[in-house]
């Protein structure tokens, strides 16, 4: 197996800071320096989280080519890129013009989970399948809190808000119960 394939294993999406309505700038900025440094080996995909436009009869343009300018950005002001993250890479996006920084704890980036980038990709309808729906969880359901100041802490579902996506869960704090309001994505079942 050669050294790139490799690489594309550990490779992981992140995200840069950018000015609001430079992300399409910054992208082209970026995809131009990696061509020029040679950094294909070590940053692969660059994409500016946009909403699929809906094409009309007889457009016979693609989903991806419709996101162009005038597609709805997601996130305005941010970038994904998906890279093996080591030095070099590092400096490459940090020192590209228009970006403004990684998005991480402390110093450096921290990458996106799959569960995170699944649910960009199909809004952004380069992923056919929509993630899977957390509207199953009950009350009393114990439950891994994955996001957040209480990431990695367990709890018990109290009370589930389908329609705002969100569920109260009591985590035990300095020896009591506390209730905490999170949203779907920052939980998962145990």
């Amino acid at each position: 197996m050669s050294s790139t394939a490799l690489e594309r294993e550990d490779a992981q999406w992140y995200v840069i800071h950018t000015n609001t309505s430079c992300e399409n700038k910054v992208k082209a900025n970026l995809e131009h320096r990696v061509q020029v440094m040679k950094m294909a080996d070590q940053i692969f995909e660059v994409l500016v989280p946009a909403e699929a436009s809906t094409p009309t009869p007889g457009d016979k343009k693609s989903k991806s080519k419709n996101m162009d300018k005038g597609s709805k950005k997601i996130y305005p002001g941010y970038v994904l890129v998906r890279m093996v993250l080591n030095d070099d890479s590092w400096a490459v996006v940090r020192n590209t013009p228009g970006v403004t920084g990684f998005v991480g704890l402390g110093r450096r980036p921290t990458p996106l989970n799959e569960k995170e980038v699944e649910n960009v990709l199909y809004q952004m309808g380069l992923q056919e399948v929509k993630p899977v729906s957390h509207a199953t969880y009950r009350e009393g359901q114990q439950v891994k809190i994955t996001e957040g100041p209480f990431s990695e802490f367990a709890g018990t579902v109290d009370k589930v808000y389908a329609d705002k996506k969100k569920l109260s869960v009591l985590v035990h704090i300095f020896g009591r119960e506390t209730a905490v309001e999170l949203a779907f994505s920052q939980v998962e079942e145990i």
